[in-house]
C-alpha cells in the first residue's frame, strides 16, 4: 500500500546519511509517552486515534513507527484476548527485529500500513506544498479493504500539520467513524494548525525536548561517524532535538551556522557581499535542502539570542565568537523579548515561503533584512 511513499525522492523526510524513523527501532528520552500508550493498551481500551505532539526532531515519528510495529506483531483478534494480547502484558513497545512484518514496514511495503505525506510531483520534481484530499481518499480505499489476517490496520500522517482544509475534513470523517481495528497516528509539530475537531477526537501523546546527555547519545548512536566535537556542536545548535541536529549535520549545518554568525556580526548593517554569498547557496542543485537548513538556522539564531537575553548570559557556543555576538546583540531581557518576537516572525515567513513556493533566494534576503532591522532596533535602544 505504501508504494507512493517509498524512499524514492518523494519521501520528504529522507536525507542521505540519516536513518528514516521507520528504520529506527530504539527511541531515547520519551518513556513517558510510551508508558501512556501502553497503559491504555493494558486497560483494554486503546484509543483509535492518537495525536503525537511536540517540537520537530524529538522522536514523534519514531514513536509512531514503534506503535505500528507493536500493533502489527499482535496476534489477530480471537487468538489471544480482546485485543490480541497474550499474557504477561507488554512492558515496552519493543518488537522482534527478525519478524517479517517488521522487515516489510522498514522498507515501506507492509500491506496493513498506509503513510500519508506530501506527495511527489513528477512534473515539477518537487514535493507538493500540502497533503491533499486525493491523498486522504487513498486512505479511504485502504480501509475499505479487509485486513489480510484480521489484524490491525495503521494510518500514519506525518506531519498532520500539512493537511489542507479538504484533506483534514476527509480525515475527520474517518476518525469520527473508524473502521474496526484501525489505528490513526497523527504526528504534529504545531497542533494549533489542526482543526479543533480533529484534536478533540484524538488522544494526546506529549513529547518533550531531550536532556543534553540523552540528545548527545541519540545523535552519536544515529551518526557514529561524527566526532564528539561535531555531535556536541550540533546538539547545541538544536538543543533537545536529535532529529533536527542530524538533519543539520547532513546539510553541513555547523559550517552554515558559522557563516550566519559571521554575517550577523556585521550588525547594525550586514555585509551585502556575505549576504549575497549566503543567498547563492540556495540557488545550487541542492538548494532546496540548503534552503531548509538556512531557514531553520535563521530561526535558531534568533531563538539563541532570545534565550541569551532572557537568561542574562551568553549561550554555550555552538561556533566560535557566538558568545561575544550574543553579549552585544542580546544584552538584556528587553532585547531577549525582541529576539523571541523575531524568531516567531522568521518561522512564519519561512513557512509562507515554503507553502507558497516563493523564490528561495528572495526569501532568504527578506528574512535576513528583517533580522537586520530588528538588530538595529536593539542596538539603537542600547546606545
Amino acid at each position: 500500500m505504501s508504494e507512493e511513499f517509498e524512499d524514492r525522492p518523494n519521501d520528504p523526510d529522507r536525507l542521505e546519511g540519516v536513518s528514516h524513523p521507520r528504520e529506527t527501532l530504539a527511541l531515547r528520552g520519551q518513556s513517558a509517552a510510551e508508558s501512556a500508550f501502553l497503559a491504555a493498551w493494558r486497560a483494554g481500551r486503546p484509543h483509535h486515534a492518537w495525536l503525537l505532539r511536540g517540537p520537530p526532531g524529538i522522536g514523534k515519528a519514531t514513536m509512531a513507527y514503534r506503535i505500528a510495529r507493536f500493533l502489527l506483531t499482535r496476534p489477530p483478534e480471537g487468538e489471544a484476548g480482546l485485543f490480541g494480547e497474550a499474557a504477561p502484558p507488554p512492558e515496552t513497545l519493543d518488537t522482534p527485529e527478525d519478524d517479517p512484518a517488521i522487515r516489510q514496514l522498514i522498507v515501506g511495503a507492509h500491506p496493513q500500513v498506509v503513510e500519508l505525506r506530501r506527495p511527489w510531483n513528477e512534473k515539477t520534481k518537487t514535493f507538493r506544498t500540502a497533503i491533499s484530499v486525493e491523498t486522504v481518499r487513498r486512505l479511504i480505499e485502504f480501509f475499505q479493504l479487509s485486513s489480510a489476517d484480521g489484524g490491525w490496520r495503521v494510518a500514519l500522517v506525518d506531519p498532520a500539520d500539512e493537511l489542507n482544509a479538504a484533506a483534514a475534513n476527509a480525515l475527520l470523517k474517518l476518525i469520527e467513524e473508524p473502521p474496526a481495528r484501525a489505528m490513526f497516528l497523527l504526528v504534529s509539530h504545531a497542533p494549533g494548525r489542526l482543526p479543533a475537531t480533529i484534536r478533540s477526537r484524538c488522544r494526546r501523546l506529549d513529547f518533550n525536548l531531550l536532556p543534553q546527555e540523552e540528545a548527545m547519545a541519540a545523535i552519536s548512536a544515529a551518526a557514529p561517524e561524527l566526532s564528539v566535537e561535531e555531535a556536541r556542536a550540533l546538539s547545541r545548535l538544536a538543543p533537545g532535538s536529535p532529529g533536527a541536529a542530524l538533519r543539520l549535520g547532513a546539510l553541513d549545518g555547523v559550517a552554515l551556522y558559522a557563516e550566519l554568525s559571521d554575517l550577523m556580526a556585521g550588525a547594525p548593517r550586514l555585509d551585502r557581499r556575505k549576504l549575497t554569498g549566503m543567498m547563492g547557496k540556495v540557488g545550487r542543485r541542492e538548494g532546496a535542502q540548503r534552503f531548509e537548513a538556512l531557514g531553520l538556522l535563521l530561526r535558531l539564531f534568533c531563538e539563541r539570542m532570545a534565550r541569551a537575553g532572557a537568561l542574562g548570559a551568553a549561550p554555550v557556543e555552538a561556533v566560535p565568537g557566538e558568545a561575544a555576538l550574543a553579549a552585544r546583540l542580546a544584552p538584556d531581557l528587553p532585547a531577549g523579548r525582541i529576539w523571541a518576537e523575531t524568531a516567531a516572525e522568521v518561522a512564519s515567513r519561512f513557512d509562507a515561503a515554503v507553502g507558497l513556493n516563493l523564490d528561495p533566494q528572495r526569501s532568504i534576503l527578506d528574512i535576513a533584512l528583517y533580522i537586520e532591522a530588528q538588530a538595529q532596533r536593539i542596538l539603537r535602544r542600547a546606545a
